[in-house]
């Protein structure tokens, strides 16, 4: 072979080499885009169950059959979802090479362990509905019966309290007393056999007392015991049903509970397969890139020895190669900057956000790091972190989330959640950068002046990462417009950040953004929605 066929084939070789790097970079693209699609539909299904759990606190407490009805439709359509997401998880669209070589997370047999925790909490959810939904039309039946049977009941009891206060024995007024007692316990606090005995015990001396007496108070009084026994049999039947209900309530807690366990499981595993995947894909990518510039380096040395080419011609190839492999290189750091970006903008995407209120944070946290002394490498990994300072949102529900208006107390205390919910999900990677971003996910809502959440801690103790995340956040949500608010004017907010200077900012952080304000703006306006 001589040796023009030996640098034909050589440089086949290389080609071959290139396309099967840009055909990783593709597989990496497909496959970060299904694991994310991954994470949303489990996303998706914890949700599904807490709407589910909110109907069934709710059918124990309605009133009306209708109401009954409609809730359990909206049951049934949370059903239908679920089991729609449970098919396309269990049908995830499968890649024989991508499965053979790059870490698959819908694969995983860990997470397929808690997604079938998942589905069979699911499940149980399902059982305690049905048997749920049919003891309370019974339950409903029975108010009314009771609700009926009630007016009969006071008015004949009434009417018996005339005969006996007119009769005026002592005898009968202490049977009276003790039937008024005994029907109050019996009808509002506790419904069972014993106070229903205690209850018709007076009744019943009370009926002895007049055998000899005018006729009518004798048949008001069999009459009433009639009632009595009637309209206790459907107050202990209630009395049933909501112990019942308290039963189903409290398995129903369990099970979210468990649910809750098993979400902050899959999102520590599904944070620790990716990182490792991303690690993977990296050493794939640099192997085959050093193979690469390996054997350039050789075919050129070989061709120099070989052919009359001038060294300008071979160091041409070569650096041709090397801008291949540099080109590619880029591409994985792209790669890997636009997995950050895509994981961070999944909070915001749930709370009615735009994507590029990440890509604003992100600049505003590096000037202001460049401007506080950081230095240029510390600052770019900051800006790569800080879209993730609200990944923690995924946790929270849409009701909550999404609510256009002001939070209840108990709203705001599932909202703050968000903080820990992100540190959660980061703080178990090893890698720098992800530990970079648990700090911010963590400390971006605490205060300068100790106010703040999760944590109150103030001052310097608030990590530099938070102080400069939380400044940067609040300067662009405020000048956009959220579900809850329209967007403030500018002097507004300069406004605001000049009285906050200490209480909810860094001071030397607000000073660092009025002296570079234009820069701010200028990065507003390039990435404006």
């Amino acid at each position: 072979m001589n040796i023009r066929t030996k640098v034909k084939l050589s440089f086949v070789v290389i080609i071959a080499m290139l396309l099967f790097l840009g055909f990783i970079s593709a597989i990496i693209t497909y496959q970060i885009k299904e694991n994310s699609n991954f994470r949303e539909s489990i996303s998706a299904i914890l949700l599904m169950q807490e709407g589910m759990n909110d109907i069934i606190l709710e059918s124990t407490k309605t009133t009306e059959a209708k109401k009954l009805e409609q809730l359990h439709t909206e049951f049934m359509t949370y059903e239908k979802r679920f089991e729609s997401l449970r098919e396309m998880l269990s049908s995830h669209k499968k890649v024989y090479f991508s499965n053979t070589v790059i870490l698959n997370i819908g694969e995983d047999k860990t997470i397929k362990t808690y997604l079938y925790a998942l589905y069979s909490n699911e499940h149980s959810l399902e059982l305690m509905y049905d048997a749920l939904f049919k003891l309370e039309l019974e339950k409903l039946g029975y108010v009314s019966v009771f609700n009926a049977l009630y007016p009969q009941e006071n008015s004949t009891r009434v009417k018996i309290q005339e005969h006996i206060l007119a009769n005026n024995r002592i005898d009968q007024i202490k049977a009276l007393s003790d039937l008024r007692y005994y029907s109050k316990e019996m009808l509002y606090q506790h419904g069972d056999e014993a106070t229903l005995h205690k209850w018709l015990v007076p009744i019943d001396k009370l009926i002895d007392t007049t055998q000899n007496e005018v006729r009518d108070l004798r048949e008001d009084l069999l009459q009433y015991k009639e009632v009595v026994r009637a309209i206790a049999e459907k107050a202990m039947k209630i009395e049933e049903t909501k112990l019942v209900e308290t039963t189903t309530i409290d398995k129903a807690s369990e099970v979210l509970d468990d649910n809750k366990k098993v979400s902050i499981a899959l999102e520590e595993t599904i944070s620790e397969l990716s990182s490792g995947f991303i690690d993977q894909m990296r050493f794939i990518q640099i192997s085959v890139g050093f193979v690469t510039i390996i054997f350039i380096i050789f075919l050129a040395l070989k061709v120099s020895r070989n052919v009359s080419l001038t060294m300008d011609e071979v160091e041409a190839k070569i650096e041709e190669g090397l801008q291949e492999v540099n080109t590619l290189n880029r591409e994985i750091e792209d790669t890997q900057k636009e997995v950050l970006f895509t994981m961070g903008s999944i909070g915001e995407t749930r709370s009615k956000e735009t994507g590029n209120h990440v890509k604003r944070v992100a600049e505003y946290t590096k000037i202001l790091a460049l401007y506080y002394g950081l230095d240029e490498e510390e600052a770019e990994m900051l800006k790569l972190a800080s879209p993730m300072h609200d990944i923690g949102k995924i946790g929270i529900p849409d009701s909550v989330l999404n609510k256009p208006g002001r939070f209840d107390e108990e709203e705001r205390k599932i909202m703050d959640t968000h903080a820990m919910l992100g540190y959660e999900m980061l703080k178990h990677s090893q890698r720098q950068l992800l530990k970079m971003a648990a700090i911010v996910a963590k400390e971006h809502h605490e205060r300068y002046d100790g106010k703040g959440y999760p944590d109150k801690k103030s001052g310097e103790d608030i990590h530099i990462y938070g102080r400069i995340t939380a400044l940067a956040d609040v300067f662009d949500a405020l000048g956009s417009a959220r579900v809850y608010k329209p967007a403030w004017d500018d002097e507004k907010i300069f406004a605001l950040f000049r009285e906050e200077r200490g209480k909810q900012f860094d001071p030397k952080l607000v000073d660092i953004f009025f002296e570079h304000l234009d820069i701010f703006l200028q990065v507003r306006e390039a990435l404006k929605d």
